[in-house]
């Protein structure tokens, strides 16, 4: 198949062996690979209940059809396993330069299972694959990891040129639940634990180089749908948006409308949102857009600090996210504290979403008397131990690092913490952002904003906020187009670009498949399918596509907004019809 090599690499981590398997072609037509290949190669090779942390359970990385071309926003891989965060499903992608370099290696995906017996990192190539000694790299964070396996690279293979390298911190080492897989220093797999899968493995790094380069069917249509896609961009608000102020113009668009939650879901707005913006940002720090490659957008926010105790400080970012979860859960106040707090979780290798909603937790423990700790809102310094901690798994930290269902059992605080399965939410009040409930309760991963990014519709005004009935057929294809998003893998901010026609010319050109609307939504249903199979294999019920009780009890008291259960039920219903499942949630033949 043309944009694809047809192998993948089955890796045995504890014989330190591997063999090369080809896929068919009809294998790739019915996932495209990405998302679709992860998510079916999960499916039959995990034994049903593994534990997630145990050596049977699998690491898949995969790359989809457009990794390695010159398609804007195709630099990007996926990484699949089972969640030690929520028992289910787990998938997370990162952006920067390691999908270019994993399509050198000739292989669309690379399958690790067993457990090193000793540290290791891995080394993947054209040539083979290599397993070397990582005992000098253990507890080293995730920055000096990265750039002491570069350098052993560029001194010993000179045929490799330049190399993509994955790694984890000593979060990962130690096994915290939400740790994450670190690559080009800020770029992060950055949901639901992989990094604690691969630390559970014994690899501290994986390297990827090689020269193999992939065929396009039509090389001279992709370089036409990029001139015509560089052109339609100059004029697109959206693209301006993104190269102007990156993602952290959302402060003041959630804030605006009551949506930014703060104070641990408490508040819908920030007070002090004037200094955690993306103003803020470009006033306080010397920002440079930067971007993956193939990317004409630019998001990131290449930002060092100007002045003050973190003066010099280095990081891309901080993003929307990052500055949610600490700025507004957190009510820290200042921009370039932010990027102090990113830049320890980004060395540490921890999901700063989660570590900025597991601190908030915290601190509403201590204020409620289930928790006799010193921390309080706003006080960086207690945030950033408590991050150490969590990392290094000390004191409360141990506790933490077991991820949000296991710290409010041992607090009793099951119905104040904020989670779906595990995951908590993004930055996006479900409370005013309705069509974010349905987002959070029904994501294969947990409470997650990126499968269907159906924020983005609501804020726009294409879709009502407050709209219950109808909604659901809405999100699903949303949601479905955005799944052929995660097969090819794309990144999520061409999403007003890519429409269906344009992902039609995107397949087209680099596959040769000829794809209408109504087969790439038959692809997604099925790639939605199997991680509900999945997940339901796992232990799912339908109570868990439910909100957190706290929505349902608490109006914002900005704006009085709330989600019913009723509400929440009445998509739910409609969703599951709107998928082909049954009333229990289940795809056909379960």
């Amino acid at each position: 198949m043309f944009g694809c090599h047809n192998t993948i690499v089955s890796i045995d981590a504890t014989r330190q062996e591997y063999r090369i398997e080809n896929i068919s072609d009809e294998i790739i037509s019915q996932t495209l690979g990405g998302k679709g290949l992860g998510a079916q190669l999960l499916l039959d090779r995990n034994p049903p209940k593994v534990d997630p942390l145990s050596p049977q359970n699998h690491l898949i990385f995969s790359i989809g059809p457009t990794a390695g071309t010159a398609v804007w926003g195709s630099s990007r891989y996926g990484v699949f396993t089972k969640s030690p965060q929520t028992g289910y499903f787990s998938e997370s992608y990162s952006g920067g330069t390691v999908a270019e370099y994993m399509a050198r290696t000739g292989f669309d995906a690379f399958v690790i299972r067993g457990a090193c017996p000793g540290p290791s990192w891995i080394e993947i190539s054209d040539k083979g694959i290599v397993f070397h000694d990582a005992a000098e790299l253990m507890g080293l964070d995730t920055y000096e990891t990265e750039d002491r396996v570069r350098a052993w690279i560029r001194e010993n293979r000179p045929d490799a040129k330049k190399c993509g390298v994955i790694t984890i911190g000593p979060a990962g080492e130690n096994r915290v639940v939400f740790a994450v897989i670190e690559n080009d220093y800020w770029r992060s797999a950055g949901r639901t634990g992989v990094g604690a899968v691969m630390g559970s493995k014994n690899i501290k790094a994986v390297a990827f180089w090689g020269n193999t380069k992939k065929q396009t069917a039509e090389p001279e249509l992709v370089k036409r749908f990029n001139r015509e896609i560089a052109q339609i961009s100059k004029e697109d608000k959206g693209v301006h948006a993104y190269k102007t102020k990156g993602t952290p113009m959302l402060v003041d668009i959630l804030n605006e409308a009551g949506g930014f939650p703060t104070r641990y879901w408490n508040l819908g707005r920030a007070s002090h949102s004037e200094n955690i913006n993306a103003e803020a940002l470009h006033d306080r720090c010397e920002v440079k857009p930067h971007a993956c490659l193939h990317c004409l957008m630019a998001c990131g926010r290449l930002s060092t600090v100007k002045q003050g105790r973190h003066k010099g400080l280095r990081i891309e970012g901080p993003e929307y996210e990052t500055i949610f979860a600490f700025g507004g859960l957190c009510e820290v106040k200042e921009i370039e504290e932010i990027a102090y707090l990113n830049d320890i979780g980004d060395r540490l290798g921890v999901d700063t979403m989660t570590v900025g909603n597991l601190a908030g937790f915290t601190i509403e423990a201590v204020l409620e008397g289930k928790l006799d700790f010193d921390i309080d809102y706003g006080e960086v310094d207690k945030i950033a131990r408590l991050i150490e901690d969590i990392a290094y798994r000390r004191g409360i930290g141990d506790i933490l690092a077991g991820g949000i269902r296991h710290a409010a059992g041992k607090w009793g605080m099951e119905d104040r913490a904020v989670h779906v399965k595990g995951l908590e939410p993004a930055g996006y009040d479900p409370r005013v952002l309705k069509g974010m409930a349905l987002s959070y309760g029904t994501s294969d991963r947990g409470a997650c904003h990126l499968r269907a990014t159906f924020y983005k519709p609501e804020l726009a005004g294409m879709v009502d906020p407050e709209q219950i009935e109808g909604k659901a057929e809405v999100f699903a294809e949303w949601e479905d187009r955005l799944t052929v998003f995660d097969c090819l893998i794309l990144c999520r901010f061409y999403r007003d670009l890519y429409q269906w026609e344009q992902l039609a010319k995107i397949i087209n050109a680099v596959t040769g498949m000829d794809m209408d609307k109504g087969r790439m939504r038959a692809l997604a249903a099925s790639v939605s399918d199997n991680t509900r199979r999945f997940n339901i294999r796992e232990g799912l019920t339908i109570d868990e596509d439910r909100l957190p009780k706290h929505f349902h009890k608490q109006a914002l008291p900005e704006t009085n907004k709330i989600i019913t259960e009723d509400q929440m039920n009445r998509m739910l219903k409609e969703y599951y019809r709107a998928r082909g499942w049954d009333k229990d949630g289940k795809p056909e033949g379960m």
